[in-house]
C-alpha cells in the first residue's frame, strides 16, 4: 500500500479520520494544548483545526464523525464485513499465502485490496473488526500431532463409558497432571516508562521441583511435590497417598507420560483394581485436562511473579500456593467450565 496519506490527509479513510479529529480536539479542549501545536503534530491546516473545534462546540464529539455525501457507500461494505468475520474465524493467513498463523489488520488490508480492490489502512480494518465484536487476543494453541478422530472418540464414546463405570462403582473421577517449577522462572508484565523496558531483579540460580496433582469436578484437589524427576516408584508413592483414607474408588484420567504406562505402575493399578482405575486422555490434548489449569494458576499467576530467593524459598512458596488453591473449591470447579473441559462436568 502506498503512503500518499502521509502528505495528503484527504486520502486517510473516514473511520481513521474520525479518531484523528477527536484526538486533535481533545488535545486542545481538554488537555489545554495550543491549536498551533496540534497543527504541527498532525500536519493540519489552520482552517482545518478551527473547523473541527467549531463542529465540536455545536455537537460535541459526535459532530466530528466523517460526513459522507448522501447515498455514498462506505469503503468497507457489509459484504466485506461478512467476509472479514468468516475469514478470521475460519482460516489463518497461511491459507492466503502468508508465512504467519496470526491475523493482523495490515494483512487483512492487503487481502481486501487484492480481493475487493479497495485501498484501506490497518486502522480502518481495526475499526470494522471492533464493530463486528471481534477482539485482538492471545490464541490457544493445539498440537499439530493431535488426532481429531482419537479426540472425538474420547469425548463422545470413551469418557461417557468412564462416567457410567464411575456411577456403577460409586467412584470419583479425577484428572491428574505433572509439571516442573523452576527457581528462575518468571512470568507476567508490569508498568514502566514508555520506551524503557522495566528491570526486575531476579535470581539466576538453578533448581526445580516436580509437582503432581489431581482435581475433581466437585472441587477436590490433592498434590505432591518431588525434588527428583517423577518415575514409576515416586508415582506409585503418589497413588498410595491418594488412596490413603479414601472411602470411594478413584478413577484417574492421565496423559501419556512414560511412568503412567510403566509395568510397575500397571501392576500396582491391577493389584488395587477395586480402589483405583487409570484411563488415558487422547495424545497431545493438554487443553482437555482440567488439571492443567493448576499449573497455570501456580506457575504463571503466583510463583512466576514472586521474588523467589532460593530453593527452600521456592518450596515454601510452592506449598503455600498449592494449599491456597486447594482451599478454593470454586476456583477448582472453574477449571471444568472452560470450552475444552466442560465435557468432564
Amino acid at each position: 500500500m502506498n503512503n500518499e496519506w502521509l502528505s495528503d490527509a484527504r486520502k486517510i479513510p473516514g473511520e481513521t479520520m474520525n479518531y484523528i479529529r477527536k484526538i486533535a480536539v481533545h488535545a486542545v479542549v481538554e488537555k489545554g494544548w495550543g491549536p498551533e501545536i496540534v497543527i504541527e503534530i498532525f500536519g493540519l491546516s489552520t482552517s482545518c483545526i478551527y473547523e473541527w473545534l467549531g463542529r465540536y462546540e455545536q455537537g460535541g464529539y459526535d459532530a466530528l464523525e466523517t460526513r459522507y455525501p448522501p447515498g455514498m457507500k462506505p469503503i468497507i461494505t457489509k459484504e466485506m464485513d461478512a467476509w472479514l468475520e468468516k475469514t478470521i474465524l475460519s482460516y489463518t493467513p497461511t491459507a492466503f499465502g502468508y508465512d504467519s498463523r496470526l491475523w493482523t489488520c495490515d494483512i487483512l488490508a492487503e487481502i481486501l485490496k487484492e480481493k475487493f480492490g479497495i485501498d484501506v489502512i490497518g486502522a480502518t480494518v481495526n475499526a470494522h473488526l471492533n464493530k463486528l465484536g471481534l477482539t485482538y487476543q492471545k490464541p490457544n494453541y493445539r498440537a499439530s500431532e493431535q488426532d481429531p478422530i482419537e479426540v472425538e472418540h474420547f469425548l463422545h464414546d470413551k469418557f461417557p463409558r468412564i462416567q457410567r463405570l464411575a456411577k456403577k462403582m460409586d467412584a470419583d473421577i479425577a484428572f491428574e497432571d505433572e509439571a516442573g517449577v523452576y527457581l528462575n522462572m518468571q512470568s507476567g508484565r508490569t508498568w514502566g516508562a514508555s520506551g524503557e523496558t522495566p528491570e526486575i531483579i531476579a535470581t539466576d540460580k538453578r533448581g526445580k521441583f516436580n509437582m503432581l496433582s489431581i482435581v475433581t469436578n466437585g472441587g477436590e484437589m490433592q498434590f505432591s511435590i518431588e525434588e527428583k524427576n517423577v518415575d514409576s516408584d515416586s508415582y506409585i508413592d503418589f497413588l498410595e497417598y491418594l488412596l490413603k483414607g479414601r472411602t470411594r474408588p478413584l478413577i484417574l484420567i492421565v496423559d501419556h507420560a512414560p511412568f503412567h504406562k510403566s509395568k510397575k505402575v500397571r501392576d500396582f493399578v491391577r493389584g488395587h483394581r477395586k480402589k483405583i482405575r487409570v484411563y488415558f486422555l487422547p495424545r497431545h490434548t493438554p487443553e482437555c485436562n482440567p488439571d492443567e489449569q493448576v499449573w497455570n494458576e501456580v506457575k504463571d499467576k503466583k510463583i512466576g511473579r514472586q521474588p523467589v530467593k532460593d530453593k527452600p524459598d521456592l518450596k515454601r512458596r510452592l506449598i503455600s500456593s498449592l494449599r491456597s488453591l486447594q482451599r478454593n473449591t470454586d476456583r477448582i470447579i472453574s477449571f471444568y467450565l472452560l470450552p475444552d473441559t466442560k465435557y468432564a462436568l
